[in-house]
């Protein structure tokens, strides 16, 4: 199978209940390799089940998601070996260093000391945290702390990047820089990327805007395509059309 043929994720006709309350239904999508898709939506929208069916924490009945062609309820290794992740709360070892954690993880994934002194010091560098490998998680800041979790994800080399709102808490320039790279890795690299936010600047022109509202896909497409779908060329007002309170 080659993956470069092959769709970097591919969701069909996904649904997820918690006992009689609905949270994600029928939902579709695919990103292709070298995507940044951008999940939009408001709290309770159901972009952390969504994540939680892709990781595989949860298992739905209803529906397929396949990660490079692979299923990840039946091919479960094969798909989450293409999978990186970094979650909204941060799971990194703060009295640990930063080589420290990232050695844990690497053997985690079976790689030999040699391969994983290699990719972390490459990941490291691209993250521009090289020089601060030795520092405990507990002393770097917000934005330096996602660095080193992007990094971690990126060290198998997955083909697809999971970010569940990964700058929430940061500030400004910690923030863009996050954005700005991400964005690049996707462009240089190749990488196909979901990232779950509420957060409308983190959205560049050239993202696939995905809005998830009350577990149902609203929109898909460019940025373009949805704004054009709602008769406006500015994303917040798109946004705010298309999750208005059914109810009301």
């Amino acid at each position: 199978m080659s993956d470069s043929s092959v769709l970097s994720l591919s969701i069909e006709k996904l649904s997820y209940a918690y006992g009689n309350k609905a949270a994600l239904t029928n939902v579709n999508l695919s990103i292709m390799p070298g995507e940044c898709a951008i999940l939009l939506g408001p709290n309770g929208a159901g972009k952390s089940t969504l994540f939680s069916l892709i990781t595989h924490l949860y298992n739905s009945r209803e529906g397929k998601i396949f990660i490079k062609g692979y299923d990840v309820k039946r091919q479960s290794c094969q798909a989450l070996a293409k999978l990186g992740v970094v979650f909204q709360q941060t799971t990194l070892d703060m009295d640990l260093s930063v080589l420290q954690n990232l050695y844990y993880h690497a053997s985690l994934q079976g790689m030999t000391r040699k391969q994983a002194t290699y990719r972390i010091e490459e990941e490291l560098d691209r993250q521009g945290m090289l020089a601060r490998k030795n520092e405990r998680v507990r002393q770097l800041n917000g934005g330096h702390r996602r660095r080193v979790e992007i990094a971690r994800a990126l060290l198998h080399k997955p083909s697809l990047l999971l970010l569940d709102e990964p700058t929430v808490g940061l500030d400004v320039p910690s923030r863009k820089g996050i954005v700005e790279h991400v964005h690049a890795l996707c462009e240089n690299d190749e990488l196909s990327v979901l990232w779950a936010t509420h957060l409308i600047d983190e959205i560049y022109p050239s993202d696939k805007l995905i809005v998830l509202h009350e577990g149902e896909i609203k929109a898909q497409g460019s940025v373009n395509d949805v704004c054009d779908g709602e008769s406006t060329d500015d994303i917040s007002k798109a946004f705010k059309h298309l999750t208005q309170d059914s109810s009301l």
